[in-house]
């Protein structure tokens, strides 16, 4: 499929049924709700997958002026606060970086309340590694002494974002620090691209997997800051965009030309992941409007789109899109998770589908 064939309207309704399908989404492995009217986001965890779908339904929603998407979202806060959040961990925060962008668009002091303190605890009580980099805490486990590079959209993103809204110049300055001290620890000096993770304990990266949607939220966060962040110092600037062309230079060798990506970037027989494949794509076409990246490198996120709109059914599900997936000890376990319906699958295509569109002037 030529995406510059699939016109405007064909794609806003596609994104349309894709939006939908994540609001009925129940929760992991538990598929859709019957009901197609079903009413507001269905998924009842507060936790990453949901945080990053609704990162992705939050930007369709502003992007399109759909105001009823904007108060299920308010509706899917007030219910969760309402009831009590988990426990703070790396994890828990995604849903923050939402919250903290739709507070400018809804009369709510309460949600920006809980956006200040989520930050604060972030910066004075989240367990810090040597170097002081943030632990990756999660639900099931402390991960004592461990860097992941999930850990610069769940969380870093959010609080670089927070302290512009706060006027917090120490919370942006903290939140860099952390895409500097995660570069140092995950990214590969002869590839660039980025390991899954690091551990103080023993000094290493786990299997050294270059496991694709680690790498797609490099290459989705790094230009996404620049946005959240429109003051970002010149230094800063320069470091990080030399960090996301570097990946990205081996993210192009890397595409198969059907323009997919597999699980593990350099291993070719491994499955094809269509929820990396969506981030990568919004990374480089985001990097290219950001001019970090050069016009020319658009062909590669098109042939990703292609790949990507080819995998969504009937009901906007986007299938190929593996599970959460914690960290591999070896190559094997990256190539055994299974695929599953997911928000952060739904996202991510939302997100690329947005741009797209807002490439072609076509929304505002």
């Amino acid at each position: 499929m030529n995406p510059t064939s699939v016109d405007n309207a064909a794609l806003l309704s596609t994104i349309d049924r894709v939006a939908m399908a994540f609001s009925r989404l129940k929760g992991i492995r538990e598929g859709l709700v019957t009901a197609v009217s079903t009413s507001g986001i269905q998924f009842d965890e507060w936790d990453w997958e949901v945080g990053v779908g609704l990162y992705g339904f939050l930007r369709r929603a502003i992007s399109t002026n759909d105001q009823k998407a904007l108060q299920d979202l308010v509706a899917w806060y007030s219910s969760q606060i309402e009831r009590g959040l988990p426990p703070r961990q790396i994890n828990s925060t995604a849903p923050m970086l939402p919250l903290a962008i739709l507070v400018q668009h809804v009369d709510r002091p309460d949600f920006r309340a809980l956006v200040e303190d989520w930050a604060e605890w972030l910066v004075k009580e989240l367990p810090k590694t040597e170097d002081g980099g943030f632990q990756h805490v999660v639900k099931e486990r402390l991960n004592e002494g461990e860097l992941w590079d999930d850990t610069l959209f769940m969380a870093c993103l959010f609080l670089a974002r927070a302290g512009v809204l706060c006027k917090r110049d120490e919370w942006i300055d903290e939140a860099v620090y952390q895409f500097v001290i995660h570069t140092r620890y995950l990214s590969d000096p002869v590839s660039g691209l980025w390991y899954h993770g690091w551990t103080f304990n023993g000094r290493h990266n786990f299997a050294n997997a270059f496991w694709a949607r680690g790498n797609a939220w490099i290459t989705v966060a790094i230009p996404e800051l620049f946005e959240l962040v429109p003051m970002l110092g010149e230094k800063d600037r320069r470091y990080l965009s030399n960090v996301l062309a570097s990946q990205v230079r081996s993210l192009k060798a890397c595409q198969r030309p059907d323009g997919m990506f597999t699980t593990l970037l350099d291993d070719p027989s491994s499955p094809l992941e269509t929820s990396a494949t969506a981030g990568i794509a919004y990374g480089i076409l985001r990097g290219v409007d950001a001019g970090i990246l050069d016009s020319s490198d658009r062909i590669y996120a098109e042939r990703a789109l292609s790949a990507v709109l080819a995998r969504i059914d009937e009901e906007g599900v986007v299938h190929g899109v593996s599970d959460g997936t914690p960290m591999g000890h070896d190559l094997d376990f990256y190539r055994r998770i299974p695929n599953v319906p997911t928000p952060y699958g739904q996202a991510l295509t939302m997100l690329l589908l947005t741009e797209v569109l807002l490439e072609r002037g076509h929304l505002q």
